[in-house]
This record gives structure tokens, sequence and C-alpha cells, in this order.
């Protein structure tokens, strides 16, 4: 009897250890988990994390079969091996650093149960799974993150669990310390780390009022982690490039006009035209900020805010500032995630994703960094 309770034990505890999962289309073969100290992992052979679990599955039978006492040993084994979990799942909590890695970087969005899938995907799922860790390196795509964390910032922060926000803020430490080393785009981050701030504040002081996940320490960590960013920047100083080669100044000025018309942001051509007194004089040109509002806004919309300069002709300049608190300017990026309609699969285009369709270009959509949240929005 005490042989046959001992087997049993070894049989239930091999159980708990691996076991099947069947995957999320009920067609697939489904996968196989094994579970390790971090929780249950799919399979995959000659896993360096599989088979350190192995050794140690290989060192507590031999603990067992050589102790005496067997019932006793097992437990204090199960107890030991309980312990280690419970430090090694506290390490990585209170580890802000730690990040989820996915090896699909796309996304298959669903929001309600079928035949095939069951649940829904989150807005939190969809932000450790789509890699941006990686996106913020390549400059076709930084823009596209920034203003993404920027969206989820004014109003999708609490919305994320707290495997998301150990991400988000990774990402964030990313980015600031690539401004920092890079000197790319530091108004960018300046606007983001300003409406994370604003956010923040407001959360934290209306406590019980709204869910933060995570505890309220935490949080003001990072508000302070923040702020400090925030200071960093504002000191930062650029870096004077020693060159000797023709420089930005030595350019003729109709190719000097032709860069200043190819902003879409009216900011970039305002800091352009501090470099020299040249572009100084390009950039306030009357023709130039009529595209840009012509660009940006329909006829009905500036017609609506006309601003007249003292000389009675109409300021495009200021018109494009006072045009953009009241209207949605157009977004440029380099790159942007894409939506399969056929397959509902979020994705980077390099990246590409398991299309089923005949034609796959036919069924991919842009998505803006709105139209993200917007997916996730129940």
């Amino acid at each position: 009897m005490r042989q046959g309770t001992l087997e049993q034990k070894k049989l239930i505890s091999g159980l708990r250890e691996t076991m099947p999962f069947l995957g999320q289309d009920w067609r697939s073969p489904g996968w196989r988990w094994v579970k390790t100290e971090d929780g249950w992992k799919r399979f995959e052979p000659f896993s360096p994390a599989l088979e350190n679990k192995n050794n140690q599955l290989n060192d507590i039978s031999h603990a067992v079969i050589l102790t005496g006492d067997e019932d006793e040993d097992i437990y204090t084994t199960e107890d030991c091996e309980f312990a280690a979990k419970k430090r090694k799942k506290d390490h990585c909590r209170n580890n802000t650093n730690s990040q989820c890695f996915y090896r699909e970087n796309w996304i298959y969005v669903h929001k309600e149960s079928t035949r095939e899938r069951h649940g829904y995907c989150t807005l939190g799922e969809a932000f450790n799974r789509l890699d941006f860790s990686s996106a913020i390196q390549d400059i076709r795509r930084f823009n596209y993150v920034v203003k993404l964390l920027q969206l989820i910032a004014k109003s999708q922060l609490t919305s994320l669990s707290g495997a998301a926000q150990k991400n988000y803020f990774n990402i964030l430490d990313k980015i600031v310390r690539k401004v920092m080393e890079d000197q790319y785009n530091p108004r960018l981050i300046k606007d983001l780390l300003q409406d994370l701030s604003s956010t923040l504040c407001i959360l934290i002081r209306g406590v019980g009022k709204s869910v933060l996940v995570g505890n309220i320490n935490i949080w003001i960590c990072r508000l302070e982690t923040i702020l400090l960013w925030q200071q960093q920047l504002k000191n930062l100083q650029m870096n004077k490039q020693v060159n000797n080669g023709l420089t930005l100044s030595d350019l003729p000025l109709h190719m000097l006009s032709n860069i200043l018309h190819r902003l879409s942001d009216g900011w970039d051509i305002i800091t352009l035209g501090q470099v020299t007194p040249t572009l100084y004089m390009l950039s306030e040109d009357r023709q130039l900020w009529k595209k840009l509002c012509q660009y940006h806004f329909a006829e009905k919309q500036f017609c609506r805010h006309l601003i007249l300069s003292e000389k009675g002709h109409i300021d495009w300049k200021l018109m494009y500032f006072a045009l953009q608190k009241c209207y949605p300017i157009k977004e440029q990026y380099g790159d942007t995630l894409h939506f399969c309609r056929h397959c509902s699969i979020l994705f980077w285009k390099d990246g590409g994703h398991p299309c089923t369709a005949s034609d796959p270009n036919t069924c991919l959509m842009p998505v803006s960094p709105q139209h993200f949240i917007d997916l996730f929005k129940f």
C-alpha cells in the first residue's frame, strides 16, 4: 500500500510538470507545454531552460531514491521547490526591466468567442506581443512607437496588465537612453513624458477612484523616474559635429527650400529655421505655410479661422498653429503596423504573418497609432 501511494505521487508530480495544451485554433495539432520555475513555457527542442529543468528533476528523483523515509522526503523536496519558485516570482515582480518575449511578432485580434477561439485580445497582450522594444531601434518606426506610447499614456494606461506595464516602462527607458545618446527628436520625447507625468499625477491623487494595477509605491517610483528623465532631457546639450566636408549651409537656396517644403510638421520647420539666417528667411515664407495648411486641413476648416496680418494678408503660419489646436493633423510614418482583414492579424509588415488569402496584399491595411488603440476598445 505504501509503495502504491509513492508511485501515485510520482505519477501526479509528472503530470503537473508536463502536460499538453491545445492551441488557440481547434484545428491545429496543439503545442506541448512544460512547467518551469518561471511558469508554463512552450516546449522547444534543445532548450537550455528545459535542460536545466530536467537536470533539477533528475537531482530531485535521485534524492528521493537515496532517502530512507520516502514520504517525508518527498514533501520536504516539494516544500523547498515551492519556496524557490516563490522567491523567483517575487524577484521577477520587483524587477522592472523584466520583459515578455514571444517568437511570433504578430497577434490575432479577436473581440468575442468563436468556435475556433475563446476569450478576447487585450491592449496589454498586443503591446507585449508586437516587439516594440526592437521597433524603436528602427528609425522608420521610432516616431510611430513614441506616438503610440503617448496615446496610451493619455487614456489607456490603467487598462494595461502588470506585465504590459513593465514592458511599457522598459521600452520608455530605452527610448530615453537612445535620445540621450543619439540626440534624435528630443522634443517628441519631452511631449510624451509631459503627458505621462500629468496622467500619473492625476491617477495617484485619485487613488480609490481609478484602478491602478500594482502597488501605489511602485507608481510613485515610476513618477519620480519620469521627473528625472525630464530633467535629463532639459539639460541635454546638442553636440557640435565637426565636419570639414559639405554642410547644409553650402547647399543652394532652391535645394534648401525644397527640404523645408518636404517637412510635414510646423515645429520641425521652425527648428530648422533656427540653424542659419538663410534657413530662417526661407522658413518664414508665406507660400511654405500656406501649402502646409492645405496639406493638413480642408478648405472649409481654415476658412473658418482666417487670421490676417497687419498688412491685411493671411498669416498662414499663425493659422497653422491655430488650426492644429482645433483639428487633427495628418500623420506620416516611415513604417507602421498593418492589419490583415482576411486573417484579423496585427503585425509589422517586414515580419509578415501566416496569411491564408489568395492575394494577401489586397487584405492589408496600415494602422495608425489611434487606430491601434481603437482596435482594443470594447
